[in-house]
C-alpha cells in the first residue's frame, strides 16, 4: 500500500487498493466530518475514517460466527453488560459502571 495517502481527497486511492486486492467494502457517513470505509478480511473487521486532513482507523478482532440465540440478542440490543459478562460474552476484564 501507498503510504502517501493523507486525506479525504485520496479516499479514491484507497478503494482502487483495496479493489486491486479483490475487497468488498462498504461505505458510509456516520459523522458530519469523514466518510467511513469498511471492509473486512481474514481475521479483522476494518473501518477507516477519511476527514479533510488525515485518516483514522480502527480494526476488530474475535469470534465473528453466527449466532442463533435470540435471549443473547436481546441482551445485546438492551445494552445489559452484566448478563452479558455472567454469559462469558463480554470479557470479565472490562470495567463496568455498576449503576448502568
Amino acid at each position: 500500500m501507498r503510504n502517501d495517502i493523507k486525506n479525504l481527497s485520496d479516499i479514491l486511492k484507497f478503494l482502487d487498493y483495496l479493489t486491486e486486492n479483490s475487497l468488498k467494502f462498504d461505505i458510509k457517513q456516520s459523522r458530519s466530518d469523514s466518510l467511513m470505509v469498511t471492509f473486512t478480511v481474514i481475521l479483522f473487521r476494518v473501518e477507516v475514517d477519511f476527514f479533510v486532513d488525515h485518516i483514522e482507523y480502527s480494526y476488530f478482532t474475535g469470534d465473528e460466527t453466527v449466532k442463533e440465540d435470540l435471549h443473547v440478542l436481546d441482551l445485546i440490543v438492551r445494552e445489559d453488560p452484566l448478563k452479558l459478562q455472567e454469559l462469558g460474552i463480554l470479557p470479565q476484564s472490562i470495567k463496568l459502571n455498576r449503576d448502568i
